[in-house]
């Protein structure tokens, strides 16, 4: 199992616009459309990764929770589909219904929205204030599949509180851990 780490964009990057198409309802939508009044989570993941397999109750339980307060999530997945067929869209729709996800599931043909994140793992965690600009990006938590800990999702929901109340949120932010996102072939 690859471990990369994420490459931690800089604090207070705008994030970079995207439109792509939910394979959940097959609608199309920008950033603009499915930012939160207060804030935005952008996840890069995929079907296949054991990293975010083992991730995947708490993306909906949190999700679930911090939507309701203003804060949008978005999935983002780039796998290339040619030599991972198990990240096709057709599929992502079939995971998103059975983790239960509570946020659109968006395919990146192209890879350009990952290129532009600068993501580089599944997961890839980013939060966005209400204006778009990064205020964290790293991992969910200290666990990962095979380590003990139980999966906690403190870190970014420790950010997300923050965001909420409207203190400083940490700038010491520990990379995310997985696997590293499937690049096409150039």
């Amino acid at each position: 199992m690859a471990r990369t780490p994420s490459n931690m964009l800089d604090l207070g990057t705008k994030a970079p616009d995207f439109a792509l198409t939910d394979t959940i309802s097959e609608n199309q939508y920008a950033l603009e459309e499915l930012k939160g009044a207060v804030g935005t989570v952008v996840m890069f993941i995929c079907n296949h990764c054991p990293f975010v397999i083992h991730v995947n109750p708490m993306l909906s339980a949190l999700g679930k929770r911090y939507q309701e307060k203003g804060i949008g999530f978005i999935a983002i997945s780039s796998n290339d589909i040619q030599n991972y067929p198990q990240d096709a869209p057709h599929l992502m729709k079939e995971t998103a219904l059975k983790a239960g996800y509570n946020f659109p599931y968006l395919y990146d043909a192209t890879q350009e929205v990952a290129q532009a994140y600068q993501a580089a793992c599944t997961p890839d965690f980013y939060l966005f204030d209400s204006k778009l600009r990064l205020v964290y990006r790293g991992q969910l938590d200290d666990s990962r599949p095979g380590n003990g800990i139980p999966l906690s999702g403190n870190d970014l929901a420790s950010a997300m509180d923050a965001l909420l109340l409207g203190t400083e949120i940490s700038p010491l932010q520990k990379p995310s851990i997985g696997c590293n996102i499937k690049w096409k072939a150039p």
